[in-house]
């Protein structure tokens, strides 16, 4: 079955559309302009207008980008009309991006990407991706706690960790795979499969359980020139209980999960 990311999205942003909405605006610093990045930025404008949330982009560009974007966090930090803060991935390779990471504060990061630094969830809130998971898992009706799951790109910053990190504390058991801890075998036995590598069309049907629930991060170009996730979808569908497409999927509950986490920050 294919699970349809937009649907679910479109019912937590709903139930937020009800809620009493956060005073304070959230704010994106964006320094790449790859059309991914933007993609994403451009998705989460528009749910935040859809909504009725304040959202600005300070674009962040040129020399001294490291001090420039430390400044702009500074002073979002020191703003009180600003009640969240995204700092958009990928950065230039020149930036020290845990150093950034850090110089958010707390309270206003929406991302919750402190954790894949830090490794402790906050009280209130999950990473994006973590979040995902954990709806997913909620809309499938998933007794996770019987099942052996598999993070692909375990030790990516934005899915791998995270996710990794809450499904050790739900599930059965979890396999943390990556290019230096690869295992057919976990993969193979793997009842939940979750990908954040960015190898389109990497997983073949014949490399996963029948049955497996498939959640799909991944993002990049197929063989055939169309945006693609890590599951070769053509070949993974048929096996599969239960898949995300790319794209379509995980996507949008990822921003709407953020915005989640801006309401639940500002409440």
């Amino acid at each position: 079955m294919i699970v349809n990311g937009g649907e679910i999205a479109k019912n937590i942003l709903s139930i937020l559309a009800t809620e009493s909405k956060p005073e304070k605006s959230l704010a994106a610093i964006v320094t790449l302009g790859d059309e991914a990045s933007l993609r994403f930025v451009a998705q989460k404008e528009r749910v935040a207008r859809d909504i009725g949330v304040y959202f600005f982009i300070r674009n962040v560009s040129g020399e001294n980008i490291e001090e420039k974007i430390l400044n702009e966090i500074s002073v979002l930090n020191a703003d009180p009309t600003v009640g969240g803060i995204i700092l958009q991935m990928p950065l230039p390779r020149e930036v020290q991006r845990d150093k950034c990471v850090l110089a958010i504060d707390k309270n206003k990061d929406v991302d919750c990407l402190q954790l894949s630094i830090r490794s402790n969830f906050f009280d209130t809130i999950l990473p994006p991706s973590a979040g995902v998971v954990k709806e997913l898992v909620n809309v499938l009706n998933l007794p996770l706690a019987d099942l052996n799951a598999a993070v692909l790109g375990a030790n990516g910053f934005l899915v791998g960790i995270p996710v990794s990190s809450f499904l050790r504390k739900s599930a059965k058991s979890v396999a943390e795979l990556d290019k230096d801890t690869w295992d057919k075998k976990a993969l193979l036995e793997a009842d939940i499969v979750v990908s954040g590598m960015g190898a389109p069309e990497f997983v073949k049907g014949e490399m996963i359980k029948r049955g497996a629930v498939l959640i799909d991060f991944g993002y990049g170009t197929g063989k055939d020139g169309s945006v693609s996730g890590d599951f070769d979808f053509e070949s993974c569908e048929g096996v599969a209980s239960f898949i995300t497409p790319t794209p379509g999927g995980t996507g949008p509950i990822l921003v709407a999960k953020l915005f989640q986490n801006f309401f639940e920050l500002n409440s």
